[in-house]
């Protein structure tokens, strides 16, 4: 990994959020974080401009919500706004397009997937007052209001839909194509890093699939300074820098996750690679 002092602008200030202890994490702080992964790849966004329209949605909904008091209405002006007036939608026409993964894309064409749509909606609404927690569900994500009253859920991806726990387990099955239980883990909140850990590990698996391995190193380089301990992202790490012919970031790589679980299940095939590349 490079020192602090080597990496560009946009990876600086991400490495800085990863350094903010969990418990000082805050909403700005998903902002933040989400304007930098989107800065790597857009070196000459300008961060402003897109603070500024949060600011500027803000000032839209504001006037509106403090006429309503019943908090379900308060998730139907925001549904209203943001999907009706707005147009933000699901981009079911190209999905793993990575542009639905950038803050400033999604913005700015009103397309993304669960979770940035979901931070969108997240970001939104807690500057309105009515904050929400991330819920990252098996295949999807989703939000709950943090409102002791409201044991509901919200899906962005499909314009706000509400959801109770029964209808969480329909979109399980409907999900994975078959009948599964729904483990209440599946519905617990998730903190900020998990949030952006996830969103970097859509942008790996993208960047994978599309075979651009430099893109999903830089993936999980940003994964690993979010979590630093996770032998499978090392391996990763590892089996890309041997596909770029990095050889001896390589081999520290997959001899670390080794170290780490000397019984992967992946062993035989990995400590071949690590002979292939010699001393």
């Amino acid at each position: 990994m490079k020192t602090v002092l080597t990496l560009s602008p946009a990876r600086q200030k991400f490495w800085q959020i990863t350094h903010v202890r969990d418990q000082d994490l805050t909403i700005d702080h998903l902002l933040e974080g989400a304007l930098a992964i989107a800065w790597e790849e857009y070196p000459q966004m300008d961060l402003g401009h897109y603070r500024a329209k949060f600011d500027a949605m803000v000032s839209d909904l504001q006037p509106r919500l403090d006429k309503i008091h019943y908090p379900l209405k308060v998730i139907q002006e925001i549904n209203r706004y943001l999907f009706s007036e707005q147009g933000f939608c699901g981009n079911d026409h190209d999905y793993y397009d990575p542009r639905n993964s950038f803050i400033n894309n999604v913005l700015d064409r009103r397309l993304g997937i669960p979770l940035s749509l979901s931070i969108i909606y997240m970001l939104l609404s807690d500057r309105l007052g009515f904050a929400m927690d991330g819920i990252s569900f098996p295949g999807h994500f989703i939000i709950r209001p943090q409102h002791p009253d409201l044991e509901i859920f919200i899906d962005p991806y499909n314009k706000g839909e509400i959801l109770f726990p029964e209808d969480c387990a329909a979109k399980l099955t409907q999900l994975y194509g078959q009948e599964m239980p729904l483990d209440p883990e599946y519905l617990q909140p998730v903190g900020i890093r998990r949030i952006l850990d996830r969103l970097l590990t859509n942008l790996k698996l993208i960047y994978l699939r599309r075979q651009e391995p430099a893109k999903a190193l830089g993936a999980i380089e940003r994964s690993l300074m979010l979590h630093p301990d996770v032998p499978t992202q090392w391996r990763d790490h590892g089996l890309i820098c041997y596909q770029l012919e990095r050889y001896i970031e390589a081999k520290i790589d997959l001899e670390n996750y080794l170290d780490h679980i000397p019984y992967a299940g992946d062993r035989l095939i990995i400590l071949q690679l690590i002979e292939e590349m010699g001393a």
